[in-house]
């Protein structure tokens, strides 16, 4: 057995990051000063009295997330403008220099204690680059000064899922780049909040490479250790406000994880990826946008991509003016929801049986992959690198989803399979795939058949599967019908 390749197999998540991929889909929330200014990127100088959401309601943003079936949010609690929904102690560029409630206001407390009344996650993100703070570029005091506010979210607004950090970096008043302390941010998160994960520049979460959506073919979660300081790297960092860096895909790299490019180095890490774009072309609120809500089929393309192909989906929803959800991304949501949960409702494989070329041990027995708890799962014995499965579904039925998930406590293993369906006496491909990790949504043409065949012909060491789905896509509702 090679030796490498054996290292990479016994990679694994930590705990946090497998309660962070259960989470599987959630939202991102954009609001602060350009909100009010009509920009993307505020410059710092802005007024405080011109934040006066009078209609705020944290409860609508929480009912819009879970009404698409979103397990959390993420609330952007200081953008680049160094705004603060916050009355933080280290700045008056606060919620406590606006009108809104009189300065008494606390719209993190407000969106975090929704949060749990709704039963969602809630997460934090806090620009490491502020405009607005004096300090900035005077390294040493400007990371104090942040560490300041980190430990206020950290400590004075629940269990936080999620730690949100980009690596925007731009010049400070002094002329001078910041240069943050990365390892000292860490440091203190998993002092006062040991089970968030920390994405994007931090060691648990990757960003998959672009805003607008797209996937890759295999979007492995073991890959080199490397990556982790990627989006930390000044001189690649986003320093202005520029629209078509959110529409760009020619960035990504295509292939992070193969056996190919793994052999090029020494230390591999579990580093899965993320998904995160925008409702909109923008990512704060543009009245001007009010068209421009993305339809519903690309928002399930981009789902099916996401959460189908071994990565979250961060979908960002901006609160208009008012401080609610606007009506049309409401009703977009609602949409959403209701395809995936009316898709994925009925399991047609819950009575199957299946058998497999090899198993490990009785107690890993194939059919494990039916009974819904993804603990339990099979495994070919070591050494085993190619399988096939036999899945009888007890009786015809008609589908075009299959989901198949790993065991991740285990690695992951999969490198590529197919999926064949008996017509007849006849086996036919239906679909062709590579890694399969935490979850992958296999889409295809319509077909109806009692029984499928997974052959798995590649895999690292021995393949696992915890869990094997038939389902059929549901319809959008028809004009009338309520989404509700």
């Amino acid at each position: 057995m090679d030796p490498f390749i054996h290292y990479a197999a016994q990679v694994k998540p930590s705990e946090r990051q497998i309660e962070w991929q259960k989470t599987e889909f959630y939202a991102f929330i954009h609001f602060t000063m350009n909100t009010f200014t009509d920009k993307e990127w505020g410059l710092g100088d802005e007024d405080p009295a011109i934040f006066n959401p009078v209609q705020f309601d944290a409860d609508q943003w929480v009912s819009a997330c879970k009404s698409a079936g979103m397990k959390g949010l993420i609330l952007t609690c200081k953008h680049h403008d160094g705004f603060c929904l916050w009355p933080s102690r280290f700045t008056d560029h606060s919620v406590k220099s606006s009108p809104w409630k009189d300065g008494q206001g606390d719209m993190v407390k407000e969106v975090a204690d929704a949060c749990r009344r709704g039963g969602i996650k809630f997460g934090v993100y806090l620009s490491p680059w502020d405009r607005h703070e004096l300090s900035y570029g005077d390294s040493p005091a400007y990371n104090a000064f942040f560490k300041g506010q980190l430990r206020e979210l950290l400590t004075e607004y629940g269990e936080l899922f999620c730690v949100w950090f980009d690596g925007a970096c731009g010049e400070g008043p002094n002329g001078k780049k910041q240069v943050y302390d990365w390892d000292g941010y860490v440091e203190i998160i998993r002092e006062l909040q040991p089970n968030a994960v920390i994405s994007v520049c931090g060691p648990d979460v990757r960003w998959c490479g672009n805003e607008a959506g797209y996937t890759r073919e295999s979007e492995w979660s073991v890959v080199p250790a490397v990556l982790t300081n990627k989006e930390k790297i000044m001189a690649d960092s986003q320093q202005e406000d520029d629209g078509e860096f959110s529409r760009r895909i020619d960035t990504m790299v295509p292939d992070l994880g193969s056996r190919e490019v793994i052999r090029n180095y020494d230390e591999l890490v579990w580093y899965p990826a993320e998904v995160n774009t925008s409702i909109r072309p923008g990512w704060f609120y543009h009245a001007s946008e009010d068209d421009q809500v993305r339809s519903l089929e690309e928002l399930l393309d981009i789902y099916y991509g996401a959460v189908g192909g071994n990565a979250t989906f961060l979908l960002n929803l901006p609160p208009d003016q008012r401080g609610l959800i606007h009506e049309n991304d409401v009703k977009r949501l609602k949409e959403l929801g209701s395809v995936i949960s009316r898709t994925f409702q009925d399991n047609l494989a819950v009575h199957a049986t299946a058998e497999a070329s090899s198993t490990a041990m009785a107690s890993c027995h194939v059919n494990k992959i039916f009974d819904g708890d993804p603990e339990t799962y099979w495994h070919s014995p070591e050494g085993t690198e190619q399988a096939v499965i036999e899945i009888d579904l007890q009786e015809e039925q008609t589908f075009d989803r299959i989901v198949l998930m790993e065991h991740i406590r285990s690695g992951q293993r999969i490198e590529r399979f197919y999926i064949s369906c008996k017509l007849g006496d006849v086996w036919h491909d239906i679909h062709h795939g590579t890694i399969v990790g935490y979850k992958r949504i296999c889409r295809m043409d319509r077909v109806t058949t009692r029984h499928i065949r997974l052959t798995i012909t590649e895999s690292r060491q021995c393949p696992t599967l915890s869990s094997f789905g038939v389902y059929k896509e549901a319809p959008p509702y028809t004009k009338g019908e309520s989404t509700g």
